[in-house]
């Protein structure tokens, strides 16, 4: 099969087109033929080696961390899907590599796609419709009448935080640009503030949640919004010690990860709120209800560009520009 591939962590550096092996599938597998797949800032880091600590691939490996496609073949232990179906994932970690033309997937990370998307749109939903349902699902436990704060509202995860919490009944606040802002509030938010010429912390107080997904400045700035009780969810770190802990990380790193977030902790703690960092995991059942949702009308898809297989590399570096309204997807087939 044809595949995009990383010949070694390096920052910015290329992906190549390779023939790679056909996907070998275990009894709890399902192999699925890749219609659409979509990038994300992931994608860069574990290029990068951002994670290679605590997420290691050995090159090369294939990229690429969502997908949207047909079953071709399933193991013996799996019942729940059959060739033909259309299902939708974000592979576990360990087994990406969705930049390709097929991919042995655990049934469990699977689910069948929301009828009433398309493949291309069904493949950019997975990634961040996850770790918006972990953030404030399971995380934030968001209620109806609370205030929540998600930055980047344009962006990928963005767009779909605010359809959800929306959904759950939050009072929603977000950032973005001016050019982006009649988007955000037709997505659900009710205080949109032009982050190139307003300040949040200055606008905003008494939230329940913020969702983080910048910088270490705006991550402290973050506190300062919340009122006491509230929690910090961060996807962009840093990293903590409940973190290095499901991860079952040796002694060594928890400590490091200990350090990493020992600040924010610390001011977390003096301000009466919880401090958490999100690495969203795989989840076929999530997946699932995030299917009915879209399906019911509560949420949709925002599709920025869709770009060829030959342009996967293309497509990854306009995301990297930050431009990108939504995702970027990259038909496959």
């Amino acid at each position: 099969m044809k595949a995009f591939v990383v010949d070694k962590y390096k920052k910015n550096g290329p992906l190549r087109l390779a023939d790679m092996p056909d996907p070998e599938i275990g009894a709890g597998d399902v192999l699925v033929r890749i219609h659409a797949t979509a990038i994300n800032l992931l994608d860069s880091k574990v290029r990068d080696g951002e994670f290679k600590l605590f997420l290691p691939y050995r090159p090369p490996f294939i990229l690429g961390h969502d997908l949207a496609g047909t079953v071709i073949r399933t193991g013996a232990n799996v019942q729940q899907f059959k060739p033909g179906d259309e299902v939708y994932a974000r592979p576990r970690d360990g087994r990406a590599g969705t930049f390709a033309e097929m991919i042995a997937v655990d049934a469990s990370d699977l689910a069948l796609k929301p009828a009433s998307l398309s493949l291309e749109q069904a493949a950019s939903i997975p990634l961040i419709g996850l770790t918006a349902w972990q953030a404030l699902v399971e995380l934030g436990k968001v209620q109806p009448g609370q205030k929540v704060f998600i930055q980047a509202g344009s962006g990928g995860v963005g767009t779909f935080a605010i359809q959800l919490a929306k959904h759950l009944g939050a009072t929603v606040a977000t950032t973005t640009s001016a050019a982006n802002a009649e988007l955000v509030r037709s997505l659900g938010a009710d205080v949109v503030i032009d982050y190139k010429t307003q300040d949040f912390e200055q606008l905003l107080s008494g939230y329940d949640l913020v969702l983080n997904s910048q910088d270490a400045q705006t991550l402290a700035k973050s506190l300062n919004v919340l009122k006491p009780g509230g929690k910090l969810i961060s996807i962009s770190g840093p990293p903590d010690i409940a973190f290095a802990i499901s991860l079952g990380l040796n002694p060594v790193l928890r400590f490091v990860m200990r350090m990493l977030s020992r600040g924010i902790v610390k001011k977390a703690k003096r301000r009466g709120v919880d401090y958490a960092f999100l690495f969203m995991r795989a989840d076929g059942p999530q997946l699932a209800e995030i299917a009915k949702l879209i399906d019911a009308g509560v949420i949709r898809a925002v599709v920025d560009k869709v770009f060829p297989f030959a342009q996967t590399a293309d497509a990854l570096a306009y995301v990297e520009t930050g431009r990108a309204k939504g995702k970027v997807v990259v038909q496959v087939l």
